[in-house]
């Protein structure tokens, strides 16, 4: 049977420096060299996934935005996209603007991908979290809510308080794939809003089938990876990983510091550690 292994990134693959280790690259440069199918799923844009995974050069397909894009390794080239339609953004953006919510949208300009957001009226936290994407190609601040929605959307990140966006979270986790969970690195509150169609278990539905694998065995940490877990024949949480990842899962490996993903695929793949 041909199995595609598919990892999370931040807190499962990454360690707590955001960065992959060398032993981590290794393992899993040389498994794809040797024809092991192998991706990581990630709510970070392949931008930011690659400067994180940094030394990871084996070419392979990656599964970005929490499902929303599968993109070449190599090429950047989109495999597979989902898109709102231009109501549903529209919808959406509103209801959080009723709600004071100043949201992070990205969305694509013709060829030209692009996160806008207006800096002034944001949530402290959510400033704080463009201060790490200075230099940022997609980084496009604007300074009248009309410009927010323009193009083509796929994604909302939105950081504020809790209990409003909870209200939000309930208003739309129904007719959208919605994430609401609390940032692993800054421990502020997030609400990330796509179409409901995007989701790590739909992206790697789509990526078993265009690689002909037969079985899927993940590793995770995360609320946002309770998904694709259920679609997984084997699916393994880190020792760091929330207990409601933890009684889902085949077992419990290593956590993230440790290498736990890549020492599993060492030893189950026959690669000397």
């Amino acid at each position: 049977m041909k199995t595609l292994y598919v990892s999370d990134l931040d807190g499962t693959l990454l360690r707590s420096d955001q960065k992959t280790s060398a032993f981590t690259n290794r393992v899993i440069n040389t498994l794809v060299e040797r024809g092991v199918c192998f991706s990581y799923a990630t709510a970070r844009s392949i931008h930011t996934a690659k400067k994180a995974t940094a030394g990871m050069e084996a070419a392979f397909p990656l599964i970005v935005y929490n499902g929303a894009f599968i993109v070449d390794n190599k090429t950047g080239e989109i495999i597979h996209s989902s898109f709102f339609q231009q109501a549903e953004a529209a919808e959406i953006l509103q209801a959080l603007l009723e709600k004071d919510v100043q949201p992070i949208v990205y969305a694509f300009h013709g060829d030209k991908e692009q996160m806008r957001y207006i800096r002034e009226k944001m949530h402290p936290e959510g400033s704080a979290f463009m201060d790490t994407r200075k230099g940022d190609k997609r980084d496009t601040p604007v300074q009248d809510e009309k410009e927010l929605g323009k193009g083509n959307v796929f994604y909302f990140t939105c950081i504020d308080e809790a209990e409003k966006l909870a209200l939000l979270h309930e208003r739309f986790r129904e007719k959208y794939r919605c994430v609401y969970a609390r940032d692993i690195y800054s421990d502020a509150q997030w609400l990330e809003i796509m179409p409901k169609d995007a989701s790590k278990a739909n992206a790697i539905r789509q990526l078993k089938g265009l690689l002909g694998c037969d079985k899927v065995v993940s590793f995770g940490d995360g609320v946002n990876d309770v998904d694709m877990f259920r679609i997984s024949d084997e699916c393994y949480a880190v020792e760091n990983g929330v207990p409601e990842l933890k009684n889902m899962a085949t077992a419990v490996i290593a956590g993230n510091d440790a290498d736990g993903v890549a020492l599993f695929l060492a030893d189950r793949l026959g690669l000397e550690a």
